[in-house]
């Protein structure tokens, strides 16, 4: 299971801009950064997991369809009202 600890958005400032990229840590240490689409293709095929740490506790990472169509990433229902990955620091 990969760990997002960064993401990329068109405007880094506007909460509802669509997240561009998504970066983290493998399980064995190593660092990652793919597109969203990449992301999202992984997650559906089941080839990887994702997850953000939201204090001490990991919220897994999946996919949803909005109401026009377009596929994106969010994590599952966890009581928390801020979106885990948009409140996540750039990725450099």
């Amino acid at each position: 299971m990969n760990r997002i600890t960064c993401i990329s958005k068109d405007d880094r400032e506007n909460p509802y801009e669509r997240i561009t990229h998504l970066g983290g840590t493998t399980s064995s240490g190593g660092t990652w950064k793919r597109t969203q689409k990449e992301v999202i293709s992984m997650i559906d095929a089941g080839t990887h997991s994702f997850y953000v740490n939201v204090g001490g506790d990991k919220v897994k990472v999946i996919t949803a369809t909005s109401r026009y169509g377009n596929k994106y990433v969010k994590t599952e229902a966890d009581g928390d009202e801020p979106n885990n990955l948009l409140s996540l620091p750039e990725c450099k």
